[in-house]
């Protein structure tokens, strides 16, 4: 399986290992973000597990942005049999907020998930994360029906997408070669 990198100058996302110490990092920042911001705080152990066997292919992945070589967010998909996907852990460093990287984040773990047969995505996110909810809508998820009992969330969001193959392409459009254009 060919890796699949989403780059930029500067700023290059890529999957990653959970455990790898650049993964770790932008967790670690994740979570104490969420304490500070969250009113009660944030305590990973009451969340619903987003674990490192959980965020490796083939049951998810963790995608990890860095900017000139240090971290700057990260986000993760746990994938589902049924077709479904959620995104969890999305997380853009401080530094790096207003250059469109969650956008980027998103729409890189959008094409990971359609790459991996997802049919629709889900996400949720909480009622202090201005932000995340203005760019779950702006990028056309929709808000449904809580599905979860996630202790934090206050807002549900979902998504459909079409399951592309490795390459990008539809897979239920047959590959043209160039020796069958010929005559």
């Amino acid at each position: 399986m060919t890796e699949r990198r989403h780059t930029t100058p500067a700023i290059d996302v890529a999957v990653t290992d959970p455990r790898d110490p650049v993964a770790r990092h932008c967790l670690r920042a994740y979570f104490a973000e969420l304490a500070a911001r969250f009113a009660g705080g944030f305590d990973p152990g009451r969340s619903i597990s987003a674990d490192d066997d959980e965020l490796v292919p083939p049951a998810g992945l963790l995608l990890v942005a860095t900017r000139h070589g240090e971290p700057a967010g990260c986000g993760a998909l746990k994938l589902h049999a049924d077709g479904r996907a959620e995104i969890k852990r999305m997380w853009v460093a401080p530094g790096a907020r207003g250059l469109g990287l969650g956008r980027r984040l998103l729409t890189a773990l959008e094409t990971e998930a359609a790459a991996r047969g997802a049919t629709v995505l889900r996400l949720e996110t909480n009622r202090a994360l201005g932000e995340a909810i203005r760019l779950y809508r702006s990028a056309g998820y929709r808000e449904v029906a809580a599905f979860n009992d996630e202790p934090y969330a206050h807002h549900w969001f979902e998504k459909p997408v079409e399951p592309t193959d490795r390459e990008g392409n539809d897979p239920w459009t047959p590959p043209t070669s160039p020796s069958a254009s010929r005559t």
